[in-house]
């Protein structure tokens, strides 16, 4: 689906959302206390400001007696057979976005993957898929990065661990690729990026992965994932939490002009290996 049907889809969402909740005469506070979020993000639904999760659109349909439609809705925008469940819903954060902060422990954010890289990735993840399902994995990351090239793009900020830089995925010759393309978005200011050198030792994300993204006009969420699982998290407390916990990450990281030295060193030991091979 495009990205201005799934937006209408939204829009028709948030309209239908109000007068549903207009008819049973509740207000966005009444609704939001019944379905255990807050009257403002009720509003912010209305407008399609911010999409709920799942479970929020199934407790809506429960209070307002809507036979399943808002959870039918929900699944047709969010999901995707490109993207694991938990994961859907971010990629349509991500497209509504004005900032977004990522820490990548051990592979290079997929946001920043080239063709090649995330081939590699998603066959080492799904050995006995077909080329089939891999190309359509591939093209959906790629399509995600698009975000990253659009005038409206947000500001994307990234700390990658130094394994990342490191471990040669897809070989000697696409690792240098896959670097010397963060390399050129970093000269084009589509991207600040910082690496978390080995000498940082024990740093404060050491269990996975972690994604904050930021809204004009509605409050910031934070998103982590292991290897199996991924949690969206909206709760104002835990995503100031996740945010001190970026800030630290930022203070061990190298600066980003060393971190950009360092990027391309790690290339061009690459790239001496594969002329070598």
């Amino acid at each position: 689906m495009a990205n201005g049907s799934r937006q209408a889809v939204w829009e028709f969402f948030g309209t239908e959302l109000k007068r549903r909740r207009e008819n049973a005469e509740l207000t966005q506070v009444e609704l939001g206390a019944r379905v255990f979020v807050s009257g403002g993000y009720i509003g912010q639904f209305e407008q399609a400001i911010r999409k709920p999760q799942l479970d929020v659109a199934q407790r809506i349909d429960e209070v307002l007696q809507t036979d399943g439609i808002f959870e039918r809705l929900c699944r047709k925008l969010i999901d995707d057979p490109r993207y694991a469940d938990y994961f859907a819903h971010v990629v349509e954060l991500e497209r509504l976005a004005t900032r977004i902060c990522e820490f990548a422990p051990t592979v290079v954010p997929g946001l920043l993957q080239t063709k090649a890289y995330a081939r590699a990735v998603t066959i080492a993840a799904n050995p006995f898929k077909t080329d089939a399902y891999v190309d359509e994995i591939v093209a959906a990351r790629l399509e995600r990065s698009l975000i990253l090239d659009d005038a409206a793009r947000p500001e994307y900020w990234v700390t990658l661990h130094e394994n990342v830089l490191r471990i040669p995925v897809g070989g000697p010759q696409a690792m240098a690729a896959q670097l010397d393309h963060v390399v050129r978005l970093v000269h084009e200011r589509s991207a600040v990026a910082t690496v978390l050198p080995y000498a940082a030792g024990a740093h404060a994300a050491m269990g996975g992965s972690l994604k904050l993204l930021d809204f004009e006009d509605a409050p910031p969420v934070a998103y982590t994932e292991t290897e199996y699982s991924g949690t969206l998290i909206d709760d104002p407390a835990v995503v100031k939490h996740t945010l001190r916990t970026y800030d630290l990450l930022r203070v061990a990281a190298l600066s980003p002009e060393a971190s950009l030295a360092l990027i391309e060193s790690a290339a061009e030991d690459f790239r001496r290996c594969a002329s070598t091979t």
